[in-house]
């Protein structure tokens, strides 16, 4: 069995111009389980994705009693604090994802939502760091995570360029991507903003990814094909019938497969352009089975001037091409030929 070697993906190679690492977010899709977030890393190397996204919640470092619900899903949470502190991990357990994440091969990431829980995940050793969107104008976290000197994803799903443009500012140096993000759950395809690519990669000279909640997987088909991101985030769940407030936004298993198959494709399909001007050799043997030739109509004898009446097109295309039809009326036959004898140059003069 041949084994493909895939390109190195922004994930192991962050630059512009890197393969497109397929990263499922988990989110709080778990629900506070321990074996839920689990099975979501099971699921997402089961799909082919490259890496594995949770959200790092310590409530009391990040949120009081006033947060209001973005959406009030929760039938067993009386507060959105209450939300927040039930989807905690201990150090150990955030631990034992990592490694159960990499056992599977994959990138293990986790967007931290304070200062805390930076340091939580520090301790644990992250390949690079994914500021959420609604933490971009939060420059002193962004500070601690670009002081570990690892890579910096940020997500812009409620901010302008200059509030980009700051967040920027603070990754100096260090490698750093910039996902356009619609915060809307799921979001429409007037929503997507795929121009947005394009603007950010020039503005910033970055590479670039989309967070897409379109819930469907065409969103990051076409930010790989048009504008070659180098970074796709969807959320993941098991089933549609799952219970939070993502899944709406979400793909399933499945559809995931079907995502991190087609970028390959596009990848592969990109990464060897066709020459127009010459015959492509993989497909020069079938010119013979599919192009026509011309035939004669009927039994002729050598020295016949050939009229267009005695002339037809048929497969397969070894002899005169069709295209010299009107080339071969009035030369003469330098032998008898039978009827749909395929011509061929040294037959007529």
């Amino acid at each position: 069995m041949t084994v493909m070697t895939q390109p190195r993906h922004w994930l192991a190679d962050p630059r512009p111009g890197a393969a497109c690492a397929i990263i499922a977010e988990v989110a709080q899709a778990h629900d506070g389980s321990l074996g839920m977030a689990h099975a979501y890393i099971d699921a997402a190397a089961a799909a082919g994705a490259t890496a594995v996204k949770f959200q790092t919640h310590i409530a009391a470092a990040e949120s009081t009693a006033a947060e209001p619900w973005r959406v009030r899903f929760s039938r067993q949470d009386e507060t959105r604090f209450d939300y927040w502190r039930r989807m905690e991990f201990t150090p150990e357990q955030w631990a034992g994802l990592k490694t159960h994440a990499e056992d599977r091969g994959l990138v293990f990431l986790s967007s931290p939502f304070s200062l805390q829980a930076v340091e939580l995940l520090q301790r644990l050793g992250m390949t690079a760091w994914k500021v959420a969107s609604g933490e971009l104008t939060n420059l002193p976290m962004i500070a601690a995570m670009a002081a570990t000197g690892k890579p910096l994803m940020l997500s812009t799903g409620m901010s302008n360029l200059d509030e980009i443009a700051a967040a920027v500012a603070v990754a100096g140096k260090l490698p750093f991507a910039i996902f356009q993000c619609t915060t809307q759950y799921p979001s429409p395809p007037e929503a997507i903003g795929l121009n947005v690519l394009d603007t950010l990669r020039q503005r910033f000279a970055a590479a670039v990814g989309l967070s897409d909640h379109s819930a469907t997987i065409y969103p990051g088909l076409a930010a790989v094909a048009a504008h070659g991101a180098e970074l796709i985030e969807v959320h993941l769940t098991l089933s549609r019938a799952q219970f939070g407030p993502d899944v709406v936004a979400s793909l399933t298993p499945e559809e995931l497969q079907t995502l991190v198959d087609g970028v390959r494709f596009i990848e592969r399909m990109k990464a060897h352009p066709l020459d127009k001007t010459s015959i492509d050799p993989r497909v020069a043997p079938l010119r013979d089975i599919f192009f026509k030739s011309v035939v004669v109509l009927e039994d002729l004898p050598a020295g016949t001037v050939l009229a267009r009446h005695h002339l037809g097109l048929k497969k397969p295309g070894t002899g005169i091409p069709a295209s010299a039809l009107e080339a071969t009326i009035g030369r003469v036959l330098k032998r008898a030929v039978k009827r749909d004898d395929i011509l061929q140059p040294e037959d007529v003069q």
